[in-house]
């Protein structure tokens, strides 16, 4: 089997959870995404909406989730319905999820088939005050097109006007933020499979490879693994290409006395992890290559200590913001009087580290968190500090991700490569 089946127990604490959080006569309603198309009669590979997944662990198309806790039936407070298969579907697909596996997948008793969502719904919203629906409010969303969910709302609100409707994304951020102990195994087997493919990168690389031959030697390893392949598209820069934030064109050659910086990483079982490691294409870093790279992994390490829980988001970036002024300066890109004039905001560190330190991440790679919450045990991170010298051709970024724990924080990712003397002891022997 590609991947281990996952205790339904899981999913029946995430809607407990999510109950616990409802107004008095409530009512959630929540969609599948859409397969979405390409061109011609192509579609996109189907990628299932996350707080669904994270209710129900089903990873099918036309799927819908009705919670009532306060039903006057008890068979109507959590009603589960997916797609009816047919010979024709069948033949053309493969076999769509049974009644009965549905219900042993997601722990819920009552399935119905999709076809019948509209006259059971009508005949339970009467009965409700709330209708919470489902909205991506991702800080960092830019949503084009319309969602499942999106059409079910404008439809919901011209049949039902005079209800109460109510947002379930903030409570989802909230349901989501902190992992239970299912998630971090989980995340610990992407983090896994992902050294799997790092470790293959480093008896790969060299002068006159491609960055897109990299990238396919860690999407076989990926895959090989059980993993569906990468998290988030792939960053492959070598060069100076390592100082443009977003590359993922990973089309260069890769050149004697680069540095070759890789943001990649596997998912598993719809969850993600989120690795970063920047290594010298000859297996020796120079000098200056070398100053760097100790500084952001310095940086790093600096992080972690300060991650922890009480810490808001904000206050942590400024510290981090002094610390890597302090790693700049003994680099030599700034001198200590234009640091003292920089002022609070600290441009000048941010000329050469312009993007946060960190984020969370679970079943989204930017995962969900109510914003400014502060870090609590049970989150997971990445911690990826970077400096890019655009100057210089000269890109180093560092990451990896991090269970916040009571007394210290448990690395993830402890047992990926990450010294820089490993790293050339490792491409040696790959040499």
């Amino acid at each position: 089997m590609r991947v281990e089946p996952i205790d339904p127990e899981l999913f029946v604490a995430n809607r407990n959870r999510l109950r616990g959080l409802l107004k008095p006569g409530s009512i959630v309603i929540i969609h599948s995404n859409d397969i979405y198309p390409t061109n011609a009669d192509g579609t996109m590979a189907f990628r299932q909406q996350n707080d669904l997944f994270h209710l129900t662990g089903l990873d099918q198309e036309e799927t819908i989730l009705i919670l009532m806790p306060d039903a006057q039936e008890s068979r109507d407070r959590e009603i589960l319905f997916v797609r009816e298969t047919s010979e024709e579907i069948a033949i053309w697909e493969g076999e769509k999820l049974t009644k009965e596996e549905a219900a042993k997948r997601t722990g819920i008793s009552r399935i119905e088939w999709t076809g019948n969502f509209q006259g059971i719904l009508h005949r339970l919203v009467p009965q409700a005050d709330h209708i919470y629906l489902a909205t991506n409010e991702h800080l960092r969303a830019v949503v084009e097109v319309e969602t499942r969910n999106a059409r079910f709302i404008k439809e919901c609100q011209l049949r039902y006007p005079l209800h109460r409707y109510e947002r379930l994304a903030p409570l989802m951020h909230r349901v989501r933020m902190v992992k239970q102990p299912q998630e971090i195994s989980i995340i610990s087997k992407a983090c896994a499979i992902t050294e799997a493919g790092f470790r293959r990168s480093l008896d790969f690389i060299r002068p006159g490879v491609g960055e897109w031959e990299i990238e396919a030697e860690f999407m076989h390893e990926f895959l090989r693994r059980g993993s569906k392949g990468f998290a988030y598209t792939p960053i492959i820069a070598s060069g100076k290409s390592a100082c443009v934030l977003h590359y993922i064109k990973n089309d260069r050659i890769c050149r004697e006395g680069d540095l070759i910086l890789m943001d990649v990483a596997a998912e598993y079982a719809g969850w993600n992890s989120d690795m970063t490691r920047t290594v010298p294409v000859n297996g020796r870093f120079a000098p200056r290559q070398r100053a760097v790279y100790d500084a952001v992994l310095r940086v790093l390490r600096a992080a972690n200590q300060l991650l922890r829980p009480g810490v808001h988001p904000a206050d942590y970036q400024k510290q981090i913001l002094s610390i890597m002024e302090a790693e700049l300066i003994h680099l030599g890109l700034i001198d200590v009087a234009e640091a003292k004039e920089q002022g609070p905001d600290k441009p000048l560190v941010k000329r050469y580290f312009m993007h946060g330190t960190s984020h969370h991440l679970g079943l989204d790679v930017h995962d969900v968190a109510p914003p400014g919450e502060a870090v609590a045990e049970g989150m997971v991170f990445t911690i990826e500090p970077g400096i890019y010298i655009r100057e210089e051709g000269l890109g180093v970024r560092l990451e990896n991700n991090v269970l916040i724990g009571k007394h210290s924080n448990i690395d993830l990712m402890a047992s990926i490569p990450i010294e820089a003397d490993e790293i050339e002891e490792l491409m040696a022997r790959g040499a």
